[in-house]
C-alpha cells in the first residue's frame, strides 16, 4: 500500500510540474480577422501532426470495434434501463465529486452532492432515481479532480489525442486517474463484480454515440470541431458555468443590465444601388388607378402610420391595390399580413434563434436509444442514398421517407438554410409535418455547404443561385430517378420547400422551371429567402464582427453563452411541456453565437475548397480566420465578367428573376418585416413583385416564426390545397383575418 501511494504521489507531482514547466509556453496566436476559438481556449496545438493521427485511430476503433458494441447494448437494454443504470453509477461517482468540491472550497457544493447522494442512494435506491433533483430541488455539479486541480493553479499543458480516450490534456489525464482511484468500484475484485464494472462503463460511455456522429458527419474537419467543442466545454466545467442558476438568473440579468453593444441593422437603409436599379423591370410596374379609398390609404401609410389588417379587410376585394399601392411611396411602412400575438420579441438576431423551438411529436419519441437498432422514431426511419453528379467526384448523399400505404404519394423536397446538410434538425422536422400530411419526402443539403460543394465538379464554388440551381435540379432529378425506380414510385405532385438560401435557391430553380419544367413541381414554398444576397452576406459579417466589442472576456461570454444553449437543449429534451416566451440571451451574447454559427458554416466550405491546395493546416485554418462572407464572394464568385462586389448584387437577387415573380403563380414566400437579412425597401420591393402570392409576419425575424401555430396552419393549408389541386387559400385566410 505504502509503495502505491509513493507512485501515485509521483505521478502527481510528476504530470504537475510538467504541466507547469515545459508545457506552460504556448505557441504564438496569429492575429485574425474572427477569433480562433481552438486556440483561446486550449492554446496552440503543439502536437498537432500526432494529435490528428491518433484522432483518426479513435475514429476507425470507434467504428468498428466500441460503436457496435454500444448498438448492441443499447439495443439490448431499453433507453428507460439505461437511465436507470446511469442513475447507479453517477451515485457511486459520489467521493470524487466531494472531493474535488472540497479542495475547490465550494462548501456548498460539497453539502449539496452530500444531500443528494444520502436521498438518491436511499428514497431513490441507489441512484437509479433522483429524488434529490425532483422533489427537494437540490441540484447536481458534476465536479471532477480536474477541476481541483485547475484550482490549485495546476496549469492545463498542451492538447493531446490519447488512445481511447481521444482529446484531453496532461492535467486531464491525471485527472481522470484520480477520479477512477476516487470511485468505489474500482476496487472491485470478484469476475461477477468486474463484469457489473463493465456494463456500467459500457452504458455511461454509449450516451457519447450520438455526439461523436453528430460530429463526423456534419463538419469538414471532425478533429478541428472536436478541439473547438472540447475546450468550450472544459471551460464550462472548470467556471462552473453549467450549473443551473447560470440560466434561472439569465432572464433577469437581461432585464437589468442596460442596453449593451447596440447593433445597427440598417432599419431603414438605401435602395439598392444604381446598378440594380438599371436593370429593374419593375420600374415600370403598371398603375391601376386605384380608387380615392385606397388612394387615401395609401396617402396615410406614406406619412408613417402603419395600415393595419383591419385597415387591409376593409379595403375588401381592393386588398392587393391598397397594399401595392402604400408600397409604391418609398416613405411608407412595412406592412404585415399576419400578426403573432404574445411572440414578445426581443431583438432580430435572439428572435431568429427561436427556431430551435420548433419541434413536432414524435420525430424522436421511442423507449429504445438513438443508436438502438430498434429505434423506429421518425427520425431514425429515414434513409440515406446517393447520387453521382461528377465521376470523379465523391456521390452525393440524400435523405428520403415514403409513405408506405401508396405509390402514387405527393413528394416534398427539401432545401434547407445556408451551411445545413442532410442531416439538418429543421429539414427533419419539416419533412415529419409535409409525411403527416400524406406526402413522401426527400432531403437534401443547401447548396452553399461543404458536402454538396465536395460532390460536384472540381472549381465549383457555390454563391450564385442560378448555378446553384442548375446543380441542384440535376441532384433532384437523380435523386426522383433512383427513389421511382428503386421502390416503383410515381409521384403524383411535387412540391419544394426552402429555408434562407434554401428558399433562394428554390425559387431561383422555379424561374429555370417556369422556362422549361422538367421536374414536373407544382409548387414552391419559400420562407424567409434574402432579397439581396450580397446585401444578406454583409449583415452576418456584421454579426460576426461584433465579437471584438468585448474581446477581453470573449472566453467568458462564449462559455456563458454557449451553457445557456447546453441547458435550454436538455431542459427541452427532459421535459415535454417545455415552454419558453423569452429567451435568455442578450443581444451580445445571441450574436456571439449566431457569428459562430454562420463563420463556422463559412468555414467547412472554405475548408473543402482549399484542402487541395493547402495542405499544411496552421496556414488553411489562418486563411479561413480572415475569410468573412463578402471576402468569399470576392475570391469565389467573381469570375469571368464580374470584377467587383457591386458586379454580383444583381444576378445575385430576387430582382434578376421579378419576371418570375410577377407572373407565375406557383410559388408562396413567407417572410418577417425585421429580418435582419433583409431589409424593408427589400421586402417593399419584394410585395410589388410577388403580391399575394408573399405572405408578411410581424415577428420572428429570419425564421424565428416557424415554431409558431400561425405560421404552421398556414403552411398546412397551402400544402393541403396543392395537395387536392385547389386553389390557394392564402388569400382567403387572410381576407377572414
Amino acid at each position: 500500500m505504502r509503495g502505491r501511494i509513493l507512485f501515485v504521489n509521483f505521478i502527481i507531482f510528476g504530470v504537475c510540474g510538467i504541466c507547469n514547466a515545459g508545457f506552460a509556453q504556448e505557441l504564438p496566436r496569429s492575429d485574425c480577422r474572427y477569433p480562433d476559438y481552438v486556440y483561446e481556449y486550449l492554446g496552440g496545438d503543439r502536437f498537432e501532426s500526432f494529435n490528428r493521427k491518433m484522432f483518426n485511430f479513435n475514429s476507425g476503433l470507434n467504428k468498428y470495434a466500441i460503436r457496435p458494441v454500444h448498438i448492441l447494448w443499447a439495443s439490448i437494454m431499453p433507453k428507460y434501463g439505461m437511465d436507470r443504470i446511469k442513475g447507479v453509477a453517477t451515485n457511486i461517482e459520489y467521493p470524487a465529486r466531494l472531493v474535488s468540491s472540497l479542495i475547490q472550497r465550494d462548501f456548498e457544493a460539497s453539502k449539496n452532492e452530500t444531500l443528494r447522494f444520502l436521498a438518491n442512494t436511499t428514497i431513490g435506491l441507489g441512484g437509479m432515481y433522483d429524488p434529490a433533483k425532483r422533489f427537494f430541488k437540490i441540484m447536481p455539479s458534476d465536479e471532477t479532480m480536474e477541476q481541483a486541480f485547475a484550482k490549485c493553479s495546476v496549469k492545463s499543458g498542451p492538447y493531446i489525442v490519447v488512445p481511447v480516450l481521444s482529446g484531453t490534456n496532461p492535467r486531464g489525464l491525471l485527472g481522470r486517474g484520480l477520479d477512477a482511484a476516487l470511485n468505489p468500484s474500482c476496487y472491485i475484485a470478484t469476475p461477477v463484480l468486474a463484469m457489473v464494472k463493465a456494463g456500467l462503463l459500457v452504458n455511461k460511455t454509449s450516451y457519447m454515440q450520438p455526439f461523436i456522429n453528430m460530429v463526423e458527419s456534419n463538419f469538414a474537419d471532425p478533429y478541428d470541431i472536436s478541439r473547438k467543442f472540447y475546450g468550450v466545454e472544459s471551460y464550462i466545467k472548470l467556471k462552473n458555468y453549467d450549473r443551473k442558476d447560470i440560466l434561472d438568473n439569465a432572464v433577469e440579468e437581461i432585464n437589468n443590465q442596460e442596453a449593451v453593444d447596440k447593433f445597427d441593422f440598417d432599419k431603414e437603409p438605401e435602395l439598392v444601388n444604381e446598378d440594380i436599379e438599371n436593370n429593374l423591370d419593375s420600374r415600370n410596374l403598371s398603375e391601376n388607378n386605384p380608387s380615392e379609398k385606397s388612394v387615401s390609404v395609401a396617402s396615410e401609410a406614406s406619412e408613417g402610420e402603419k395600415l393595419s389588417i383591419t385597415d387591409i379587410v376593409n379595403a375588401g376585394d381592393r386588398i392587393d391595390e391598397v397594399v401595392l399601392n402604400s408600397y409604391r411611396d418609398e416613405n411608407s411602412k412595412l406592412m404585415a399580413d399576419e400578426l403573432l400575438f404574445d411572440y414578445n420579441p426581443q431583438n432580430p438576431v435572439t428572435d431568429s434563434m427561436r427556431t430551435a423551438l420548433f419541434e413536432l411529436p414524435g420525430v424522436d419519441e421511442s423507449i429504445w436509444a438513438e443508436i438502438s437498432i430498434w429505434n423506429r422514431c421518425f427520425a431514425k426511419r429515414i434513409k440515406t442514398a446517393s447520387v453521382n453528379i461528377e465521376q470523379e467526384r465523391v456521390d452525393y448523399k440524400f435523405r428520403y421517407i415514403l409513405q408506405k400505404k401508396t405509390k402514387n404519394s405527393p413528394l416534398v423536397i427539401i432545401f434547407p438554410s445556408i451551411g445545413e446538410g442532410i442531416m439538418s434538425s429543421h429539414s427533419v422536422l419539416l419533412a415529419k409535418f409535409f409525411y403527416d400530411a400524406g406526402y413522401s419526402a426527400v432531403i437534401l443539403g443547401s447548396a452553399f455547404q461543404w458536402e454538396f460543394a465536395k460532390s460536384m465538379p472540381q472549381g465549383y464554388c457555390p454563391g450564385i443561385p442560378s448555378v446553384d440551381a442548375d446543380y441542384l435540379k440535376m441532384v433532384t432529378q437523380k435523386a426522383i430517378e433512383v427513389l421511382q425506380n428503386k421502390y416503383k414510385y410515381n409521384f403524383t405532385d411535387r412540391i419544394v420547400i426552402g429555408t434562407s438560401f434554401g428558399a433562394l435557391t428554390a425559387l431561383f430553380l422555379a424561374d429555370k422551371e417556369f422556362r422549361n419544367n422538367t421536374l414536373n413541381i407544382s409548387k414552391y414554398i419559400s420562407i424567409c429567402p434574402p432579397v439581396e444576397l450580397i446585401y444578406a452576406m454583409k449583415q452576418v459579417d456584421k454579426i460576426a464582427d461584433n465579437w471584438n466589442k468585448n474581446p477581453d472576456n470573449l472566453k467568458d461570454r462564449v462559455a456563458l453563452t454557449a451553457s445557456k444553449i447546453i441547458q435550454l437543449s436538455n431542459q427541452k429534451d427532459n421535459d415535454k411541456d417545455f415552454k419558453i416566451d423569452r429567451l435568455p440571451f442578450t443581444e451580445y451574447e445571441a450574436k456571439l453565437i449566431t457569428g459562430f454559427v454562420m463563420h463556422q458554416k463559412l468555414s467547412d466550405l472554405v475548408y473543402t475548397i482549399e484542402s487541395e491546395n493547402i495542405t499544411d493546416k496552421k496556414e488553411l485554418y489562418l486563411k479561413i480566420n480572415n475569410t468573412s462572407f463578402e471576402d468569399y464572394a470576392e475570391k469565389y464568385l467573381l469570375k469571368g465578367d464580374f470584377n467587383e462586389i457591386d458586379d454580383l448584387e444583381y444576378i445575385t437577387s430576387l430582382h434578376s428573376i421579378s419576371d418570375y415573380l410577377k407572373n407565375a403563380d406557383n410559388y408562396i414566400i413567407f417572410h418577417s418585416v425585421n429580418d435582419y437579412l433583409t431589409n424593408s425597401q427589400q421586402l417593399k420591393k419584394l410585395k410589388l413583385y410577388t403580391g399575394k402570392k408573399s405572405l408578411y409576419l410581424d415577428n420572428g425575424a429570419h425564421l424565428g416564426f416557424m415554431y409558431r401555430e400561425e405560421f404552421l396552419s398556414l403552411l398546412k393549408s397551402e400544402i393541403s390545397s396543392s395537395n387536392s389541386n385547389e386553389p390557394s387559400r392564402l388569400s382567403e385566410n387572410l381576407i377572414q383575418r
